[in-house]
């Protein structure tokens, strides 16, 4: 229930757990030539199977110490509660029940009977335990998911604790609204797996849990209580999950879930050789960038495979500039000069001006999208419009060089922008190689902003590369990127605007390495992070959505984040998959456990 990077824009599946943030979960069979062929279309003819794909590898398989989408992580954990991918709700999942208090501050989960881990370990409520207060709490890990069980402007954390053998406690210290959702939604980890790893510190000084189970160790090692569990990993080939034995679900003849045996997560190299995968007949699912529409859906029948849309993708695409002061090693994070300008707020809101949205989304996208201005989703209640005074910032290039020369820019001979210090305004812009959605969206904001001046050296790089530079190194200027995650309850965005959030990405405090001096905090950022905690402690409805209703206003006054189009949720999932429930919440795996392979 947080948010996280997306390498791709194309959103598969929920996990039961919390909303899993997928990194273009494209479902794809047999994608490889010689032995490695051979051998997947030996195994597919013995068990039903499912082949995905990614865009990158894994960075670790440790799923509190992963910041970016992976999908193998949302097949093999789950939290106490689950989350209906069609309408969002609430139900039962690793616990069986809850009770909460008349305050609301005070919530006992109830386990299920004889729980397992995918090695057959029992889990219980000490696993529980260790989950929230040796890991999530823990100020030596950090997390995404510590940062939205933060509570109130202290950003305490609620106390978990055993009360039965079956029951756990979570008692919140203040008011805080998405304690439920947020507690029960959290993946629980294994005890006896990962406490050596919590409790020992390394040469550093810091726990050995920042390195555990990464990609390098033994599958065997990596245990989970989801669908699947890991059965190997191939760098720059594939990630292959069987059947969880010990999975918790049963069907309705008290037959053993899920009924697919196998999961295989190709390790593809760009969404092209995907789609071709997916049009010679290999593929058994697809999510669809608006590029590949019009061919796709030519195909459908004779394909047989089904498109569904789910309207309104649950996802941002923004343009962002770098705003940290800070220093490190006595070296400036941002070149002081640009700096001057990213810092400088008319000079962002020119930028925003400057941008075609809407040939974007005519040649881009297709015509399948629309401007997107909020960073709340439109299916959340949550969401301003511009019609209630959501800012929005339409293209208009003049306004944009009526901002810049208001502000002290000016213009040489050339036509060539520079600054009230005579200099030349050129910035470097990455975003993920291989995303041809968001390499063409860079093309064009070259070009659109070079009509106005301005000179960007735009340079896509690796996905793993790319979080690296945003949330360690800080080594970059302005990136393009997307969020995904969290549901509709705004508050899931915490680790996103929260001033010490994981991905606070514009102005970041460093997750790993050297720490940083200087930073500056600007009024309206600390103001939204203000809201944010208000907001989660407020149970009136009225009042909760004028909360977010100002943080909105404020984050499209001030531009953290230029956002850009909002896309349609499209999948393309051959029929011989049978069960999928879609929509632009859930995608099209949320109910793994029920889908089956009928040839």
């Amino acid at each position: 229930m947080f948010s996280k990077w997306i390498s791709w824009m194309t959103r598969v599946w929920m996990h039961q757990g919390r909303s899993l943030i997928t990194i273009g979960l494209l479902v794809l069979t047999l994608g490889l030539t010689g032995c490695g062929n051979t051998m997947l279309r030996s195994q597919a003819s013995q068990v039903p199977q499912l082949v995905v794909s990614e865009l990158s590898d894994p960075k670790t398989f440790n799923t509190v110490m992963s910041r970016e989408a992976n999908a193998a992580l949302g097949y093999m954990y789950e939290g106490l509660l689950s989350t209906n991918g069609l309408t969002g709700d609430l139900e039962p999942g690793l616990a069986e029940s809850w009770e909460i208090s008349d305050n609301n501050q005070r919530i006992i989960f109830t386990l299920r009977e004889r729980l397992k881990w995918s090695d057959g370990e029992p889990l219980t409520v000490d696993d529980v335990v260790f989950s929230f207060n040796d890991v999530y709490f823990n100020e030596k890990i950090p997390s995404s998911q510590r940062d939205i069980l933060r509570v109130g402007e202290e950003g305490l954390f609620p106390t978990v604790t055993k009360v039965g053998d079956r029951q756990v406690e979570v008692r919140s210290p203040e008011p805080f609204s998405p304690l439920l959702r947020f507690a029960g939604s959290i993946e629980i980890l294994p005890k006896h797996a990962l406490a050596t790893y919590v409790y020992s510190t390394g040469e550093d000084g810091n726990p050995r849990f920042l390195g555990a189970w990464g990609t390098e160790t033994p599958p065997q090692e990596i245990i989970g209580n989801g669908p699947y569990r890991l059965r190997s990993y191939q760098p720059g080939e594939r990630i292959i999950l069987d059947r969880n034995p010990h999975y918790w679900r049963k069907g309705p003849q008290n037959e053993a879930q899920p009924y697919i045996e196998r999961i295989v997560i190709q390790i593809v190299e760009s969404p092209d050789t995907a789609l071709a995968q997916f049009r010679s007949g290999g593929l058994d699912t697809i999510g669809i960038q608006p590029n590949y529409f019009t061919l796709v859906k030519r195909e459908e029948e004779r394909g047989n495979f089904s498109i569904y849309d789910g309207g309104p993708a649950l996802s941002t695409t923004f343009l962002t500039f770098n705003l940290n002061q800070g220093t490190r090693n006595g070296q400036p994070l941002v070149d002081p000069n640009k700096l001057r300008w990213f810092t400088n707020v008319n000079f962002r809101r020119a930028v925003a001006h400057a941008i075609d949205r809407q040939a974007m989304i005519n040649n881009i996208y297709q015509g399948i999208g629309e401007p997107q201005d909020s960073p709340i989703y439109k299916q959340s209640s949550y969401y301003l419009s511009p019609e209630e005074g959501l800012p929005v910032y339409d293209y208009n290039p003049e306004r944009a060089r009526e901002l810049l020369l208001s502000d002290g820019f000016q213009y040489n001979s050339q036509g060539q922008l520079l600054d009230a210090e005579g200099v030349s305004v050129r910035f470097n812009l990455i975003t993920n190689a291989g995303n041809k959605i968001r390499e063409s969206l860079g093309t064009q904001i070259k070009q659109d902003l070079e009509a106005i001046g301005i000179t960007v050296d735009f340079r896509p790089i690796a996905f793993n590369t790319l979080v690296s530079r945003l949330s360690d190194t800080l080594d970059w200027d302005a990136h393009i990127l997307g969020f995904v995650g969290g549901g509709i309850d705004p508050n899931s965005g915490f680790n996103i605007w929260s001033v010490n959030g994981t991905l606070h990405t514009f102005n970041q405090n460093p997750v790993t390495g050297d720490p940083i001096e200087g930073r500056v905090i600007a009024d309206w950022e600390q103001r939204i992070t203000n809201l944010y905690i208000q907001g989660s402690q407020e149970f009136d409805e009225g009042r909760r959505r004028e909360i977010y209703a100002e943080t909105q206003r404020l984050a499209q006054e001030y531009l953290p984040f230029i956002h850009l189009v909002n896309p349609l949720a499209l999948s393309a999932v051959r029929n011989k998959v049978q069960g999928i429930r879609f929509s632009a919440l859930g995608g099209t795996q949320w109910n793994i456990y029920e889908l089956r392979i009928e040839e």
